[in-house]
């Protein structure tokens, strides 16, 4: 099932609900990603300086992908609001 995110706290908690899913470890997922533990911890808490392509390595490595979509309608949260 999709899940929505529109901030980087979102996608972070979105991420740790999936590792958790699969009782996997910031650990074992960083392994997977080639990327260390206390990189994993900081995209799950919405760290906003985290690079797009460590990102995309952990969604691999969890077996997830990244969906762009048109924003849904009453969402009226402004582009600076998310950052």
């Amino acid at each position: 099932m999709a899940e929505l995110a529109r901030s980087a706290t979102q996608l972070g908690a979105v991420i740790r609900r999936k590792r958790r899913k699969r009782a996997l470890t910031q650990k074992q997922v960083g392994e997977l990603a080639g990327i260390r533990q206390a990189s994993i911890s900081k995209i799950e808490n919405g760290n906003l300086y985290t690079q797009l392509d460590t990102i995309l390595r952990v969604l691999a490595a969890l077996d997830l992908e990244l969906t762009v979509d048109n924003r849904s309608k009453g969402s009226a949260i402004s582009f600076e609001d998310i950052f």
